[in-house]
This record gives C-alpha cells, sequence and structure tokens, in this order.
C-alpha cells in the first residue's frame, strides 16, 4: 500500500471511529432514558426475546437458541471481534506493527493500561470474594470514545497522537481477549471443542494453500462460532481466529489489487462503528436507577471501577510510557509532548465498550 493510500486509510478510520463513538454515546444515552422511564419493563422484555436457529447436524447438537440479548453479544459482537482480528494480523505485516521500534511505545503503555487498573480494582475490592470478580473491567480502552472526543478537539491533534492511540486500544483489546479466554471460560464441551478444532484448521489450511474466495471462510466460520459457543469458550474468539485466517494477499495474483483482508476490513468497518458496537452499548447499558443513590456510586464496585479507568489508566499508561522512555527502551514519537501523551492516558479512562462486554459475561 502506498504512502497516501496509507494515510486516505487512516483518515477514514478516525473519521470513522470518531462518528461511530458519538453514535455509541447517544445509544447509551437512550439506553438508559428507556430503562429508566415507563417503557423500562418493555426494553428488558424486548432483550429477553428467545431466538433459534436450526443447523440441523449432529443430532442438534450446533442448535442455538438464546435471547436477543445474547445474540448480540455473542453474534454481532463476534463481528466485530472478527474486524479486530483482521486489524491485528494488518498492523502486524503491514502496518504499526511490523516495526516493532514503533510499537515498544504503545505494547509498555498497554500493558500499563491493563495492570495499573486491574491491581487498583483488586486493592479497593479485596474484601468482598464477589465483587473482586469484575477485576477485569477497568482494564479496557474505547477507540471509539476516545477518537469521538479527540474530534470534538479539533483538527489540531498530531496524526501520530491518533496513531498512538489506535494502537495502544489494539494492544488492550488483545490483552481483553486474553483475559476472555483464560478467566471467563465457563464448562467446557469436548465434542464442540473437537468441532471447532477441525474448523481451525481448515481455515489455517485454506489460508496457507492461498484460498483468496471469502466464501469458504465464512461457511468454516460459521461452523467455528457456532462450536466455540457451544464448547464454552467465549464465541466472539472465533471472530479473532476468522480474523487472522483471512488472506492478506491479493486475490488475482500477479496483479495489484486489494486484498480480500483489506476489502473485508473497509467493508465490515463501518457497521462495526454505526451499528454492531451501537447496539450493542443500547442492549448493555439500560441499567436502572431505581432506589440508588448518589452515595453509592462512591462505594464497592462502581468506586473501583472509577478509580481503576480514571486514575489506574492515567497511572498505567502515562507512568509506564515515562519509565520505559526514561530507561531508553523506545522515545517519545515525534510530534507528541509529554501534555498530549498524558491527554492520551486520560482518555484511556473511557473504557466503556469493552468494560461492559466483559462486565456482561
Amino acid at each position: 500500500m502506498s504512502d497516501a493510500n496509507q494515510r486516505t486509510s487512516l483518515q477514514k478510520f478516525f473519521t470513522t471511529e470518531a462518528i461511530g463513538g458519538m453514535l455509541l454515546l447517544a445509544a447509551a444515552v437512550m439506553a438508559m432514558i428507556l430503562k429508566n422511564s415507563a417503557y423500562g419493563d418493555n426494553y428488558s422484555a424486548f432483550l429477553e426475546t428467545p431466538v433459534a436457529v436450526t443447523i440441523g447436524v449432529m443430532d442438534g447438537a450446533l442448535d442455538i437458541k438464546k435471547p436477543l440479548l445474547l445474540w448480540i453479544n455473542d453474534g454481532l459482537m463476534a463481528i466485530f471481534f472478527f474486524m479486530i482480528g483482521m486489524e491485528v494480523k494488518r498492523e502486524i505485516l503491514i502496518g504499526q506493527f511490523s516495526d516493532i521500534k514503533q510499537t515498544i511505545l504503545p505494547i509498555i503503555a498497554g500493558i500499563g493500561g491493563i495492570a495499573v487498573p486491574a491491581i487498583f480494582y483488586f486493592l479497593l475490592t479485596a474484601d468482598n470474594p464477589e465483587a473482586i470478580q469484575g477485576w477485569a473491567i477497568p482494564t479496557a480502552t474505547d477507540i471509539a470514545f476516545a477518537l469521538g472526543i479527540l474530534a470534538l478537539v479539533g483538527p489540531g491533534v498530531p496524526v501520530a497522537l491518533k496513531l498512538f492511540l489506535m494502537t495502544l486500544a489494539i494492544i488492550d483489546d488483545i490483552g481483553a481477549l486474553a483475559i476472555i479466554a483464560f478467566f471467563f471460560t465457563s464448562k467446557l464441551s469436548m465434542t464442540a471443542i473437537i468441532v471447532a478444532g477441525i474448523s481451525v484448521v481448515a481455515l489455517i489450511t485454506m489460508s496457507i494453500r492461498g484460498v483468496t474466495r471469502l466464501a469458504p471462510y465464512i461457511f468454516v466460520g460459521l461452523i467455528l462460532w457456532a462450536s466455540v459457543l457451544k464448547s464454552g469458550v467465549h464465541a466472539t474468539l472465533a471472530g479473532v481466529i476468522l480474523g487472522f485466517c483471512i488472506p492478506m494477499g491479493p486475490r488475482e495474483p500477479g496483479r495489484e489489487t486489494e486484498s480480500p483482508l483489506q476489502m473485508l476490513i473497509h467493508e465490515v468497518h463501518p457497521w462495526a462503528a454505526f451499528f454492531i458496537l451501537p447496539l450493542f452499548a443500547f442492549a448493555n447499558a439500560g441499567i436502572s436507577l431505581t432506589g440508588m443513590k448518589l452515595a453509592d456510586l462512591f462505594t464497592g464496585v462502581p468506586l473501583a471501577i472509577m478509580v481503576g479507568l480514571l486514575v489506574g489508566k492515567q497511572v498505567g499508561v502515562f507512568g509506564f510510557s515515562w519509565l520505559a522512555i526514561k530507561m531508553k527502551l523506545c522515545e517519545l514519537p515525534e510530534g507528541i509532548s509529554w501534555q498530549q501523551l498524558y491527554g492520551a492516558a486520560i482518555l484511556c479512562g473511557v473504557g466503556f465498550t469493552m468494560s461492559l462486554f466483559i462486565g456482561s459475561l
């Protein structure tokens, strides 16, 4: 990809994320209003509407019957994670992650942004075994909200700062995926795991053999999603695996055409930003405030989450970045000041989407 095309692609990405962040906020506010209005019961009943899909193989082992809320969280969010998987693969092959020198700072900042908020949460809930299970909630960064806020600041924000935020958010997403895989997995079904394993082998084989038609990947990907969902492992991980297996090479060898991966990112990204994430926020942000007092926000789990996101993220992201730069492990990116880096650390405390997602597990 030429430098001009890459700049255009990045500009489209930032614009889409910024607008998507505003839609996300609007959807969350609408959910809160509905839940706490006379239509609150209708809102809840709508999300509990049962939806069934009969696949008709293996004596119904892969048939799925879930409430609409879980179809959004396990189904549509798998498409969002599919996009994340593709973006990470692209960044590794031709983007920010292809040059390890450019990724050291956001990787270290990302580690700090995951570890420190979790530690803060743990310290504030250590005396409550049930509350401590939510330790992963303040570890996430919401790139859509962060870029949406940057868009409100104006056009003077350095591109380097946006790239830093984007890379840091991807690191956070990888960390969140690892947390989901290792800490939020229920009782396992070996039959479904075997089907999932066969599906993964099929996807990898197609990718290695240079299959560029998308239909086989989507077909096997659907089987993978259904089997992972039935296995007890969170179904969104199927989206990440499928994303990593989509080929990066040109659809017509020898010609400079857009790769299946690049094409799918361009197609899926607007759907994820403008539809999937706002719908997810609408379905999960409806919290009843009945009987809740303002003082309740400053005790227990709410306090731990706020401290983790608002304080832990700043300490983790900026503190780890400062240490890494002072220890000469990396350099402050050109065009970014210390003040702007600290501002980015504050924005990392907007962990809305992934925090809601982990909180729903």
